[in-house]
């Protein structure tokens, strides 16, 4: 009895085996000795800090810039660029209203990177970001002159590089850049400005209880005052100050009511609710839709008919204006109007440079025009029923306020990255550079370690004239100069009219095809060290077919070689393409690489004073090569089996 008891307790119960079947004895001993080399060999370089890292940000960078490109792809035509936002440094300022302008603003105006506001105290502030390219800081306009900041101030508005405003004693002040004739009489305006009035400079005032607009576009600025009087100055080369068309060729009947500047020209309503315009017409043609849903072309007038205008507003290009009915009417752009609700009607329309907004009688906010920079994603908070009173649109920004209390904004609020020559979100470009870089790098390196796999493997193994002659071959393709070879080849495909995913395509395969010569060399050598083991001969003895025995008894022994060779390869082919791009003959602009983004900054201007331009795809690029040579370089030692480090 005691004997079986002895026995039971010795093979345990089936719960016991169960642990033991399963969970293994309490007293085995747990070495990774006693692993698979695959298992040894990823704890082993997972023990490594640096190689972890690496891992990790590189996967991180390659889910950003793919996941990133999906989310926010590039604009390659004409809209993906603004001039007025040219080498802008790093900044998220370009929205950020004061907390003094919070409680109350009479009036917030921008139209390129900063934007000017005057509070209800009659104090002025600027926000955003401006580069002074003249060095001069008396021409810096973000530097507010010491007399605006000492006046209450009851108008203000910003031009693209000059800022204007009028105190509560009269008194115009101007500030910024003058060369065009924003202000003043330099003798370095250009001929064809129109020089400030002068009853508007030095010590001379106008009554400013009389002012009723104050507006400045791009190198203009007018004033309109009670009476219907204009005063207006500035580059009178872009057309946009020939007020003495608006008066004369226009349809003027009363006095001015509103003005407001496009790129081209000057328009208004008088207060009879006429539309004012002057030897342009080409903004009295108007699209709407029919009783069909169809577009329709018509002319403005005839469109009115009986009906008067109660507001105007204007973009660069474009005109919106509000009826007496309370419909929005639009000349000059193609982008679709909001669909207002049944019972609500249009009461205010304001413009900004790109884009308009829009609020009804029931207190809702609409934007509509070019929405790149989010100037059209108004917050839900503001499409509800009494959400704001006022709304005020100033270049990329929109600030909404109700019982003159702020409430929200929405629009640019700034680039985490800067922009190009081209006014472009580089951290945009980065991102789908980024993708088109990794890309080609990855296709490259796959056909190159195709070809240089198969050439390596079928040399090595069957030898004698096949291995003599792809090995003669290899010796060629080794031979090439690579770089010249690449940009004879490329160029002579830029100078083709091909289309330009084509062209990529063709890079692609210049890579891969111009780099496998390495590794067909060293596959070849592991593959005569290889095919003499027993396992080779007990193969071939039992009958199995040559390329079965190169492809698929000896390729998987030396795979770990061929996948370090291959990690550093993607790395080569990646600083190759941003070579070639760098050089210009890669992918061509407006497609970004981190090659040719590079290439646009290779010059002492941009490396001096637009650091952000270099400095970020420089990183980007740097960081993505670094790690992808460490985790090459690791592999290479915990695939080692001769390798001793960690014992």
């Amino acid at each position: 009895m005691s004997e079986k008891n002895g026995s039971a307790k010795k093979g345990g119960t089936p719960l016991r085996w169960m642990k033991r079947m399963f969970m293994g004895s309490y007293g085995e001993v747990k070495d990774d000795r006693y692993d698979s080399p695959s298992k040894q060999a990823v704890k082993r370089f997972f023990r490594k800090p640096l190689a972890t890292g690496s891992v990790i940000v590189l996967v991180g960078m390659f889910l950003f810039v793919f996941i990133g490109s999906a989310i926010a792809p590039v604009d390659l035509t004409e809209t993906g660029s603004e001039m007025l936002h040219t080498n802008m440094a790093p900044t998220q300022s370009l929205m950020k209203l004061p907390e003094g302008m919070k409680d109350g603003a009479l009036d917030i105006s921008s139209r390129g990177t900063f934007t000017i506001g005057v509070d209800t105290e009659g104090q002025v502030s600027m926000w955003g970001y401006y580069f002074n390219t003249s060095g001069d800081p008396a021409r810096d306009v973000m530097n507010i002159p010491e007399a605006v900041k000492n006046s209450k101030i009851i108008h203000v508005a910003a031009g693209s590089d000059h800022c204007v405003a009028i105190s509560e004693d009269g008194h115009v002040y101007c500030w910024g850049e003058m060369d065009n004739g924003q202000y003043g009489h330099d003798g370095s305006m250009i001929m064809s400005a129109r020089k400030q009035p002068e009853e508007l400079m030095g010590d001379n005032t106008i009554d400013a209880s009389a002012v009723r607009q104050l507006i400045c576009g791009n190198q203009v600025t007018a004033i309109l005052m009670e009476d219907g009087t204009v005063y207006a100055w500035g580059n009178d080369g872009l057309a946009a100050t020939n007020l003495s068309s608006v008066i004369k060729h226009g349809k003027q009947v009363g006095k001015l009511e509103k003005i407001v500047f496009t790129n081209d020209g000057i328009y208004g309503i008088d207060e009879f609710g006429d539309f004012v315009y002057g030897k342009s017409t080409k903004y009295n043609i108007v699209t709407v839709q029919d009783e069909n849903g169809k577009n329709v072309t018509m002319d403005l007038f005839e469109y009115l008919g009986e009906r008067k205008l109660v507001d105007i507003a204007a973009t660069g290009g474009a005109l919106a204006l509000v009826t007496d009915d309370g419909e929005i009417i639009m000349s000059g752009m193609k982008d679709p109007m909001p669909q207002l609700m049944d019972d609500e009607d249009a009461i205010a329309v304001s413009g900004g440079t790109r884009h308009f907004s829009l609020l009804t009688d029931k207190g809702r906010v609409y934007a509509w025009g070019q929405n790149y920079r989010n100037q059209c994603n108004v917050p839900d908070s503001l499409k509800q029923e009494g959400a704001a009173d006022t709304v005020i649109t100033s270049g990329f920004q929109n600030y909404a306020f109700k019982d003159g209390k702020f409430v929200d904004s929405w629009g640019l609020k700034g680039y985490i990255m800067g922009t190009d020559e081209m006014g472009r979100d580089v951290f945009n470009r980065i991102v789908n550079g980024g993708k088109m870089t990794m890309t080609i790098g990855a296709v490259a390196v796959i056909i190159s370690t195709v070809i240089g796999v198969i050439v390596g493997c079928i040399s090595g193994y069957f030898g004698g004239i096949v291995d003599m002659l792809l090995m003669r071959l290899c010796e060629i393709v080794g031979a090439i100069p690579f770089l010249p070879f690449a940009l004879c080849l490329s160029a002579i495909f830029q100078s083709t009219d091909i289309h330009e995913d084509t062209r990529i395509f063709i890079i692609m395969i210049i890579l891969g095809v111009l780099s496998w010569a390495g590794l067909a060399r060293l596959v070849r050598g592991q593959i005569l060290a290889e095919r003499e083991k027993e396992f080779v001969t007990a193969a071939r003895s039992m009958g199995v077919k040559e390329g079965r025995i190169a492809f698929w008894h000896i390729l998987p022994n030396i795979v770990s070689v061929i996948l370090v060779t291959v990690t550093l390869d993607f790395a080569t082919c990646m600083l190759t393409e941003s070579q070639l791009s760098y050089l210009g003959f890669g992918v061509q602009l407006p497609r970004p690489t981190w090659g040719n983004m590079l290439n646009g900054s290779r010059s002492a201007l941009v490396i001096e004073s637009y650091w952000w331009r270099w400095l970020f795809p420089a990183l980007f690029l740097s960081i993505v090569v670094i790690c992808i040579n460490t985790i090459g370089d690791t592999l290479r030692d915990v695939l080692d089996p001769k390798s001793e480090v960690e014992k």
